[in-house]
């Protein structure tokens, strides 16, 4: 062995990018050595496992590779198993059964079933199972559990159980597989009962149970078996801190970050990404702030995946600036830092600097993901780039490879839709090779809305219906198309539906942080203190810009069956009005009126805050559930197109 592969070596070792991996591929096959197995099979590790995106260029390698042996062939099934396209690692694995004389060993069937799991695919898996039977792999304990594993991933509880039960001496992996199968199937009580059978319950064992119960959404039951345990570690605080964002309780993830600070734990990467999710989620940028101090501080800001967590909280908090600066200062930038930042520069509208990022992106030799598409083409929908939008979808299979998912069909359709091209987006819809789902037709409804297409949207509604009958956000949305119509017959039919089928609208609720504190405003909800003082100065506010705006308000959707001043009442009352109103209350001067709202924005209040932003002299962020509203001025950044 000379000197020149040896250094290829140490720099595969340290290899991040294809362009170097090409470079030292390049290296190996001048000095000859691209056909030696050892140094074949390490080039091939890099590129399928280490390497981001560069299972492509591993799987060409091994293709032109004579006589691959099982370690080549593991890699590769390894490498696909864990990319966008699981299938190909299936494809890999029977090319190895049938076409090589490469007998697989337990690591090929842990690879490939990982990739059947993460396909979702139970005939595949079962499948799967029947081989590994043939191979004589019935008794191999890792083996077992990786099918126990997908089988939960599968969906069939039953089958998890079963290969479980038949295990001759199950350890504590294979415990914890089957109750995470029993969660993810949605057997609650099935995964306290095999908790309770187990012979040795550790540490482990209650993080596997907090998890669960927390994706669950029994919050309850975490917090019983979160204060049960002897020994709380960094992934049960971790644990409990992501399970509360991420169910709502927001308040309680930061008091129990802030816990695990006073008792002496130092937070981990989990935590710390958890509880900036939760920031994220409920636009808590002081909160998010703070954290960042933290980082900074504690020498956390050296790892990426807490840093793509400060892009994305500063993004979904209405602070692009921040989250630029954050990102333009990380050392080193993996595809979900750069999909993070055209994600947050998307939502924002600024979506000719999305696409400049993407295409530095493609310079520095980052292979984009199914992900990195989703943010692109929502990009160019939000800003009306048709033009655009349909090349970046061409050019995802045709470049990269990558099968087109339900998300860019979606983004496609809104693309169409969102202009104005309904026919289009409808004859698209119509054309496209995988069953459109509900959010594709609802996708469609909503641009029927928003250009008040009522008789295509009476085309939508039984595709729609047929799959989420009890939605009751496109029942609203209907009977909204229907009374900007003025079909007012229309209207009551979908009401009286609505209430024969016991179909409750989903309640609007707007949040707004003032003094690290987060208050929320739910539209008709009782009078208390804090929306008592919210009203007092909304009234206030609703007459200034009467006389100094011009505001006249827009009721044009509201139920015909209602006085006009009940009808201006009622858009009064909308949670984003009440929010904007506190934060003009409790806020000093100059400072930036952040809103987060779960539903979309409507034209009444879009109106209410270009306007306050006018008179006042206030610069105010509104995130709905579309994307982000900027007002400044008497101008939104999304120039009336959302």
């Amino acid at each position: 062995m000379n000197n020149a592969p040896s250094h290829c070596l140490s720099l595969l070792t340290s290899c991040k990018t294809l362009k170097i991996l090409k470079q030292i591929h390049a290296s190996l096959v001048k000095t000859g050595h691209h056909f030696d197995p050892f140094f074949a099979g390490k080039l091939i590790l890099h590129s399928a496992v280490t390497v981001p995106g560069a299972v492509h260029y591993a799987r060409r390698f091994f293709l032109n590779f004579p006589n691959p042996d099982v370690f080549m062939y593991n890699t590769l099934i390894r490498g696909f198993s864990e990319s966008g396209i699981p299938q190909n690692s299936i494809f890999t694995f029977i090319d190895m059964c049938g076409k090589s004389l490469v007998p697989p060993d337990s690591f090929s069937f842990a690879f490939v079933l990982k990739a059947a799991a993460n396909h979702g695919s139970l005939r595949t898996g079962i499948q799967l199972h029947c081989q590994a039977l043939i191979h004589g792999f019935e008794t191999h304990l890792f083996v077992g559990t990786t099918l126990i594993s997908m089988y939960g991933e599968c969906g069939s509880v039953y089958f998890a159980k079963k290969v479980f039960d038949q295990m001759r001496e199950p350890n504590v992996v294979a415990w914890n597989a089957v109750i995470t199968a029993c969660f993810r199937c949605g057997d609650v009580k099935g995964a306290r009962k095999m908790f309770d059978m187990m012979p040795f319950q550790n540490s482990t064992s209650s993080n596997v149970m907090l998890a669960g119960y927390a994706k669950a959404g029994e919050m309850e039951l975490a917090r019983k078996v979160f204060w049960k345990m002897k020994v709380k570690d960094d992934v049960s605080w971790s644990t409990m801190i992501v399970g509360l964002a991420h169910n709502g309780f927001f308040d309680e993830a930061f008091a129990y970050f802030r816990e695990l600070r006073m008792i002496g734990l130092r937070p981990n990467e989990v935590s710390l990404t958890g509880v900036l999710s939760g920031c994220a989620q409920v636009g808590a940028s002081e909160f998010g702030k703070i954290l960042h101090g933290f980082i900074e501080k504690s020498g956390f800001n050296w790892i990426t995946t807490v840093n793509n967590a400060l892009v994305d909280m500063y993004a979904r908090c209405g602070n692009v600036g921040m989250a630029r600066l954050v990102f333009r200062s990380m050392l080193h930038k993996s595809v979900v830092s750069w999909t993070s930042m055209i994600e947050g520069l998307a939502m924002h509208g600024y979506a000719e600097e999305a696409i400049r990022v993407f295409h530095e992106m493609e310079g520095c030799g980052i292979r984009p993901d199914w992900i990195t598409f989703v943010s692109l083409l929502y990009a160019c929908s939000h800003a009306g780039l048709i033009e655009q939008g349909c090349s970046y979808f061409s050019r995802m299979k045709d470049v990269y490879d990558i099968e087109p998912t339900v998300e860019h069909y979606g983004c496609m359709v809104d693309l169409y839709g969102r202009a104005g091209y309904l026919q289009k987006a409808y004859d698209f819809v119509c054309q496209m090779p995988i069953t459109p789902n509900a959010i594709i037709w609802r996708t469609l409804l909503g641009a029927c809305g928003i250009h008040g297409n009522v008789e295509l949207a009476e085309q939508v509604k039984p595709r729609l219906f047929d799959l989420e009958p009890d939605d009751s956000s496109d029942n609203v949305l209907l009977s909204n198309i229907y009374a900007v119509a003025g079909k007012w017959k229309d209207v009551a039919t979908v009401r009286r539906s609505m209430t024969d089928q016991k179909i409750k609208k989903t309640p609007g609720w707007s949040m707004i942080e003032v003094d690290r504190t987060m208050y929320r405003f739910v539209a008709g909800e009782k009078t208390n203190k804090t929306t008592a003082e919210a009203y007092e100065k909304l009234k206030e506010i609703i007459k200034r810009l009467r006389l100094e705006g011009g505001y006249v308000p827009e009721v044009a959707s509201v139920l015909h069956d209602v006085d006009e001043e009940e009808k201006e009442d009622s858009v009064s009352k909308h949670s984003e009005k009440l929010a904007v109103a506190f934060g003009i209350s409790r806020l000093c001067k100059g400072r930036v009126i952040r809103i987060v709202k779960n539903l979309r924005i409507c034209r009444d209040c879009h109106t209410v805050m270009k306007l306050i932003s006018k008179v006042y002299g206030l610069k105010l962020v509104v995130r709905d559930r579309s994307r982000f509203h900027s007002f400044d001025d008497g101008a939104c950044s999304c120039k009336d197109y959302w």
